[in-house]
């Protein structure tokens, strides 16, 4: 497998250019890679118009994945604007779209900005703000009783906790209802590799993004559009273009370039690996520890139910090196891949398993309910709006939920009435200002 990308940045590097353009470092060493990093001088080809070794280089990520593959060098959160603009043009409309409500917020801002109309499946009994179940039965029923004409399904899988959707079975109700289906896939990009191929374009679904930096070993913002249908590399590198830079970073792009023959290997690689990993999963449960989920390479403990809350067990993790990815009062939630190795797993086990188990805290997440509609998405994100202290915003409509990444969830949404029962979680959760819609 060639890598067009990462050859031509060595020979530009070792021909001791005199660089006359852009960046100002020059390829002089001030942190690292400067060398590499680049613009689109003569030989580098443009990644939103390629002809030469970027183009060369997608069309090989195309072949590993077996749909057509495109770069981003912004995250899969360019992918996700990108999406929702490339359905509206399919549509020949602002499309209308029904999505599972543990949407990255880059999904609503992407709505926002193309008007897109997002009508929301409803919540099943024991879903959290944080994670949703999605089932075909679910998309079915939305997609029979909707008053609007739905144009496209988006569904989150994996999602930030490690719960997955059936996507074959969505995809096919999809079909039968001709409607687009998109799949928010950032932390799935290994999935692919798994003994059954589960990408969801591998499942069915239209088109889905996946963070190769985030599951696959390459540097941050690296990420695929995956496209399954009838859209063209035109169409998709427009889309790609209206919402990203003009100055992608070739040392992002070299990235993924560099991944490619990587990836030939992968599925032998997590063949061995994933064995160990649900050992791991296995000891954890014989000692108390309650998991969540379903995803491979995601481990997310349920604290509440050892006895600790998921900070204090964040903590433990940390005083002895071990860094998760995400903690809240309810869930500690980390990222594992190869690159980890078995020792990793050991050291990880290790510290966990001298954590003693205590009486089992009480779950205190609310009960999710879905709030009330008083405006789209569009309207209160560019509504005039004022911020409040979070106790004075109940029955306020929300103009923008400038929730962290991570996880980069909304409990409330923009254009949603705030629920002064939802108001106490919201200040557990850090939000003590929110942005709503001014009143006249």
């Amino acid at each position: 497998m060639t890598t067009p990308i990462v050859d031509f940045l060595k020979r530009y590097s070792s021909s001791s250019p005199l660089r006359l353009h852009m960046p100002g470092h020059k390829g002089k060493r001030f942190l690292c890679g400067e060398e590499f990093d680049i613009t689109e001088t003569e030989g580098a080809d443009e990644l939103y118009s390629p002809t030469g070794i970027i183009a060369e280089s997608e069309k090989n990520a195309s072949y590993i994945f077996g749909c057509d593959t495109y770069y981003s060098a912004e995250g899969s959160s360019l992918c996700i604007r990108a999406m929702i603009y490339l359905l509206g043009l399919k549509r020949g409309k602002k499309p209308v779209i029904l999505a599972g409500r543990n949407a990255h917020k880059s999904f609503l801002y992407g709505a926002a900005l193309t008007g897109a109309d997002v009508l929301w499946l409803a919540p099943h009994k024991n879903d959290t703000y944080m994670s949703v179940t999605t089932t075909a039965e679910d998309v079915e029923k939305a997609l029979s009783n909707s008053k609007k004409k739905i144009d496209a399904v988006y569904i989150t899988t994996p999602d930030y906790l490690g719960k997955t959707t059936d996507i074959k079975s969505v995809s096919a109700v999809c079909k039968k209802h001709g409607v687009y289906l998109l799949a928010d896939c950032a932390h799935g990009a290994y999935t692919h590799f798994l003994q059954t191929p589960s990408l969801p374009t591998d499942l069915g679904a239209d088109m889905c993004c996946s963070s190769a930096h985030k599951t696959l070993p390459a540097l941050t913002g690296a990420a695929y559009l995956h496209i399954n249908t009838d859209i063209t590399a035109d169409e998709v590198k427009a889309a790609l273009l209206l919402f990203g830079s003009t100055s992608p970073s070739y040392l992002i792009l070299a990235s993924l370039d560099n991944l490619n023959p990587y990836l030939t290997e992968h599925k032998k690689r997590l063949s061995g690996f994933l064995p160990e990993v649900d050992g791991l999963k296995k000891k954890l449960v014989s000692r108390g520890y309650a998991l969540y989920g379903g995803e491979p390479l995601k481990l997310t403990i349920r604290a509440k139910e050892y006895g600790y809350t998921g900070f204090e067990i964040y903590d433990r993790l940390t005083e002895n090196g071990v860094y998760p990815e995400y903690r809240d009062d309810c869930y500690v939630s980390m990222m594992i891949t190869p690159e980890n190795g078995v020792d990793g797993l050991d050291r990880l086990y290790r510290v966990l398993s001298a954590v003693p188990q205590k009486a089992a805290l009480p779950d205190d997440q609310p009960v999710f309910v879905l709030p009330k509609r008083r405006m789209s998405v569009r309207e209160a994100f560019f509504a005039v709006k004022e911020t409040l202290p979070t106790g004075e915003c109940g029955g306020r409509i929300l103009s923008d939920m400038r929730v962290s990444c991570p996880p980069a969830v909304c409990p409330v949404v923009c254009g949603e009435v705030i629920d002064g029962k939802l108001i106490p979680y919201l200040i557990k959760l850090g939000f003590n200002r929110l942005s709503v819609v001014k009143n006249p």
